[in-house]
């Protein structure tokens, strides 16, 4: 029976290693394609997409599937913006590949819905969450041909700069700092924000820009109409602290999109779910949030209205008959804590009752609990890949065939353990993960 079990495993598992093997050697055998930036989206497959990758530096990737809604009203917009990016001094191409057809190639970026966009640049692979209109797209895409720190010497050239960056990028403005201080990180953060730094300015720039000395580095996020200023000290630990605690405006609304760009950040998150984000009762609990925010960098605060996402909000157990609103503190996952006399606060004195939750959570006087709920298998399926699903259906399959095997022979035979049945069984149906995904990828 043993040798059987081992049989049976070791030919599921060749199976898994030659499919791959085999698909790939069929692509490679047709030679390297040659392109020309001619500003039309080029249709790639599985015999020209790694040349044209290494081909490019710059190359936007439409992953998309024929019966899909959204890729079909993407395509146009696609179609106008590709000229102009292939116009550019650093031209930008952009193509497409029905993922739906070439599903190795699918699984190798790990394409968990449609469409998908990924940027790649000088071969490395980016997932796209900018704006898909043509005007914004070309605009947002400008970003990653752009010097890694622009050098501006007046306030005319501040405010040009300003312009043309738009708003899905905070924006870093060095003022009387030299280049060489910022460069590095500039790199690092290339992907994420703009920087610049500015020689030749005005005491009109200064007031305009609220700081009132030099050196001092400005955050802007033209979005949320937020700033933040830096004195230094201008060591790269200390400048990169502010860098990455101002990625984010002081309180965040959470969506499919923020969330998305969060995953990158190590810090926990003060949630406050509310009933409605709009409700002008909301907007002044935010405002604490923001004051309470500034003393405790260490920390995301976000919020959600209920009526925003309702789905999100119940895998917290939050939703219209709670008593609202409510705050956690939340890892990011699957877990959060809950502070022992403030899952709620009421209208009268919150900012108080903010800084009394602050203050028990970082006392330790917190419950900790794990999200979960029919929503929350929605949601957590929007933020992992297909490789995981395709995963734990394989576990879970390897599973039955041995007890399938066991019944056969009559003998007893236990295999895994509690937590990995647990991990089994939170498989999702394939209509609820692709009803899921539909709505991830909708502008």
């Amino acid at each position: 029976m043993t040798k059987r079990v081992f049989l049976s495993i070791t030919v599921i598992l060749c199976c898994l290693l030659i499919i791959p093997i085999s698909s790939s050697s069929s692509s490679s055998g047709n030679g390297e394609q040659t392109f020309s930036v001619n500003g039309k989206v080029l249709e790639l497959d599985e015999s020209n997409f790694d040349s044209a990758i290494s081909t490019f530096d710059f190359i936007l990737v439409d992953f998309y599937a024929p019966w899909c809604g959204h890729c079909k009203r993407l395509s146009p917009q696609l179609d106008e913006a590709a000229p102009i990016l292939a116009s550019l001094k650093v031209p930008i191409v952009i193509a497409k590949l029905n993922a739906d057809k070439y599903t190795r190639l699918a699984r190798k970026y790990e394409i968990d819905g449609f469409p998908s966009l990924k940027i790649f640049m000088h071969g490395v692979p980016v997932d796209y969450y900018g704006p898909r209109k043509p005007d914004l797209l070309v605009r947002y895409l400008k970003k990653f041909v752009a010097p890694d720190v622009a050098l501006l010497n007046s306030d005319s050239g501040i405010t040009e700069f300003i312009e043309a960056a738009g708003i899905s990028f905070p924006i870093y403005i060095g003022f009387g700092l030299d280049e060489s201080v910022i460069s590095k990180l500039a790199i690092k953060y290339k992907k994420k924000a703009w920087f610049s730094v500015v020689k030749d300015f005005s005491e009109d720039i200064m007031v305009l820009y609220d700081f009132d000395k030099v050196p001092a580095l400005v955050s802007l996020h033209p979005s949320y109409n937020e700033k933040s200023i830096f004195y230094g000290p201008f060591e790269e630990e200390f400048l990169e602290d502010f860098i990455k605690q101002n990625m984010f405006p002081p309180v965040i609304p959470i969506n499919h999109e923020t969330l998305k760009a969060l995953k990158d950040d190590d810090r926990k998150i003060v949630l406050t779910i509310v009933e409605d984000d709009t409700e002008e009762k909301s907007k002044k609990t935010f405002k604490l949030l923001k004051a309470a925010a500034s003393a405790n960098r260490d920390l995301i605060f976000g919020y959600v209205g209920v009526k925003q996402w309702d789905d999100f909000a119940d895998t917290f157990g939050a939703n219209k008959k709670t008593k609202l609103p409510k705050m956690l503190i939340w890892d990011g996952d699957v877990e959060y804590f809950s502070v022992i006399g403030f899952e709620s606060i009421d209208e009268e004195d919150q900012a108080t009752q903010i800084s009394q939750f602050l203050e028990g959570y970082k006392e330790g006087r917190t419950i900790k609990k794990s999200i979960g709920g029919p929503s929350f298998i929605g949601f957590i399926n929007s933020l992992i890949g297909m490789r995981t699903v395709f995963m734990l259906v394989f576990v879970v399959g390897v599973i039955i065939l041995i007890q399938t095997i066991n019944k056969g022979d009559g003998e007893p035979l236990r295999v895994g353990t509690r937590e990995e049945a647990d991990t089994a069984s939170s498989s999702v149906p394939e209509t609820e993960k692709k009803e899921y995904r539909s709505g991830d990828k909708e502008d």
